[in-house]
């Protein structure tokens, strides 16, 4: 049975499957030091237009973002994060285990998305609070490029959550797990010369963009913590086969590789959306990258999910749920036609 359940199902493209192969017995120094993890930081920089930016590879997005929010806040900060952002609700915990607060703002509103005026009302209440000091201080803002609803930040929003950030203070972060869906969506205006503008820290997800693992951790103009990989070593995350990250990173970034397969799980998500479309079903929101939620009613959920799969999400009503379908950089067209035959077999109109 094909799965649309997430966009990491499969290994790895084959491009990558095959560089790792090549390279196999050649000896290369650990931790980073290689010369593949070296190409594959020239690229990121490249592709970021700064040449200062430094950049780190770790095994995955919780991994990353514990690794990120814990190095650059203090004992007392929080992570300002939506109520439905990934550290707040599927990271179990990770942040609060590390000794930091995620300090949730209702998102409903902006479709997963946090609003600029909505994170700066929020600082100056904490900062009116005459109590303040005996509180978590908002130290960080964090979101996610798509949103865990697929949806996309425009480039004046990233601007007004930068200004708002560094207003008060704030390290702007932004989670990157599924980033080459976003740049790769239509009709965007963000780019990686703009997040690297913007951001203070971010990362390239490879884990979700067809590497078998792997993240790469950007800090624009250099401005890292101090002793980072002693940090990401103290965290349990430093790679000592380095090079296997780094040879994925820069097979995909090879001949615009990430972009086209980002494309293309665009292009297979739009074909979802409109077998969707075409039974007369209802969607969740209206996503432009590679997840797609579908209001479905829950007898149809039970049906269909014997034909093809896919992830619940949450409850709409009292007959019916959320559900997600993702495409990947794996998806493939027998897959599609395979969703369109269940979808006919399976969901009457509503």
């Amino acid at each position: 049975m094909y799965s649309f359940a997430c966009d990491y199902l499969e290994g790895c493209h084959e491009e990558v499957l095959k560089a790792l192969c090549r390279t196999n017995l050649e000896q290369a120094p650990g931790y980073g030091a290689d010369r593949f993890t070296k190409a594959a930081t020239e690229k990121i920089r490249q592709l970021c237009r700064d040449d200062a930016a430094t950049v780190y590879f770790v095994n995955g997005g919780t991994q990353a973002n514990q690794l990120v929010i814990d190095t650059l806040l203090q004992p007392y900060e929080g992570v300002v994060a939506a109520q439905s952002g990934h550290v707040n609700v599927h990271e179990a915990g990770a942040i609060e285990f590390s000794g930091h607060k995620v300090l949730a703002i209702p998102s409903g509103r902006h479709d997963g998305k946090l609003a600029a005026a909505d994170v700066d009302a929020f600082a100056k209440a904490f900062y009116a609070d005459p109590s303040h000091e005996h509180m978590v201080f908002p130290g960080m803002v964090y979101i996610s490029h798509p949103t865990e609803y697929g949806t996309l930040y425009t480039a004046q929003e990233l601007r007004e959550l930068s200004a708002v950030c560094h207003r008060h203070h704030m390290s702007f972060y932004l989670d990157g797990a599924r980033l080459v869906y976003g740049l790769a969506a239509y009709g965007t205006d963000v780019t990686l010369p703009l997040l690297a503008a913007l951001c203070d820290v971010f990362y390239l997800g490879g884990t979700k963009a067809g590497a078998l693992n792997g993240e790469a951790i950007v800090f624009p103009r250099g401005a890292e913590p101090s002793h980072f990989l002693t940090r990401i070593k103290q965290h349990g995350a430093l790679s000592a086969k380095g090079r296997l990250i780094g040879i994925q990173f820069t097979a995909l970034l090879e001949n615009d590789l990430y972009f086209r397969i980002g494309r293309h799980a665009i292009d297979m998500a739009r074909e979802i959306r409109k077998i969707f479309q075409d039974a007369g079903c209802r969607f969740y929101l209206d996503s432009p990258t590679n997840q797609q939620f579908v209001i479905l009613e829950n007898e149809a959920i039970r049906k269909l999910s014997t034909c093809v799969g896919f992830e619940f999400w949450e409850p709409y009503d009292a007959t019916h749920a959320v559900v997600r379908f993702a495409s990947s950089w794996a998806t493939t067209p027998a897959g599609i036609e395979g969703l369109k035959k269940a979808v006919a077999l399976c969901l009457p109109r509503e």
